[in-house]
């Protein structure tokens, strides 16, 4: 069984890499760190994740590029936030789990979980990704 592939976009370098580090332990593959939505935003131009983890605000703007993108995809997602939940959140972020910083590894990987799980079973509706040697 394949790893699920999961995408971080987070600005601050140390918790990136903590980030990343935690989820390759934890059995899945990481791709990026992703510090911009520039960076963000070209790779997904030719490759997608099976989960993604964002962070809203980054170092040249918020992230809704990004979600936009991901959703388009049929890509299951979390926020992972030093900001609460408004409200009235934009449409791209209806619906998706709100992590705020900082979060405990066990809600974290249960988050990705369900997110995995759910894609897997359909109700994403989730195109399937390109293999890396595409």
């Amino acid at each position: 069984m394949a790893q699920t592939r999961c995408m971080i976009v987070e600005d601050q370098a140390l918790l990136g890499i903590s980030l990343e580090a935690f989820l390759e332990d934890a059995g899945f593959a990481v791709a990026g760190v992703f510090m911009s939505n520039d960076q963000a935003l070209q790779w997904l131009e030719s490759d997608a994740p099976d989960v993604a983890i964002l962070d809203i605000m980054i170092k040249d703007g918020t992230s809704l590029e990004i979600a936009r993108a991901l959703k388009s995809r049929g890509v299951p997602f979390t926020v992972y936030s030093g900001l609460p939940r408004k409200d009235d959140c934009p449409p791209e972020l209806r619906g998706v789990p709100w992590l705020e910083k900082p979060v405990s590894r066990e809600t974290l990987l249960s988050v990705l979980d369900e997110l995995t799980n759910t894609a897997q079973d359909g109700h994403g509706a989730r195109p399937t990704p390109p293999s890396p040697h595409e």
